[in-house]
């Protein structure tokens, strides 16, 4: 199955970069995953709980970074397992300036099921990987966000407190 399509964020590809390439935000913003363990640099473990129409399951494979290029872009591997089946993917994303406060992320791969996901989930797997990118992007957005606010309001970023005047006693 193909996987592909585009999305837009505002922000800058370095902050995009780095947000996609932090193991606690890729495992925050990515739907389903419950644990994400690094193994080695570029290298993990992952844990998901999907639902796909009426089949769902656990799942635990690996998830692996590669053909990283800073800024433009990496491929994301992933070959999950479980009783009802197997889920093997390969996506590459494209990380394109379209402005110096809006970054274009293009997706595109493909996607393999096995087993009870496979017959019974074909379906509605269009549908469910549509739906699966648009919370994935969805989530780095608000993380996006935050960290945005963070800034804003980190000490360093506020103006200094006025110190208060001093009580002048009377004359």
């Amino acid at each position: 199955m193909k996987i592909e399509g585009d999305y837009l964020l505002k922000a800058s590809p370095a902050t995009l970069w780095e947000k996609l390439l932090h193991t606690e935000t890729l495992a925050k913003i990515t739907p389903g995953v419950k644990h994400l363990e690094e193994t080695a640099p570029d290298q993990f473990i992952a844990t998901s709980e999907i639902k796909i129409g009426p089949v769902q399951g656990s799942f635990k494979g690996d998830l692996s970074i590669k053909d990283k290029k800073e800024p433009e872009g990496f491929t994301l591997v992933l070959s999950q397992k479980s009783k009802i089946g197997n889920a093997t993917a390969e996506v590459k994303l494209n990380i394109i300036p379209e402005s110096e406060e809006e970054t274009k992320v293009k997706y595109e791969g493909k996607a393999k099921l096995s087993g009870v996901l496979a017959r019974t989930g074909q379906r509605v797997i269009g549908g469910v990987v549509k739906t699966l990118a648009k919370q994935f992007f969805k989530a780095l957005e608000a993380e996006l966000a935050k960290s945005s606010s963070d800034v804003e309001a980190s000490p360093s970023a506020a103006s200094p407190p006025s110190s208060p005047e001093p009580d002048t006693p009377p004359a």
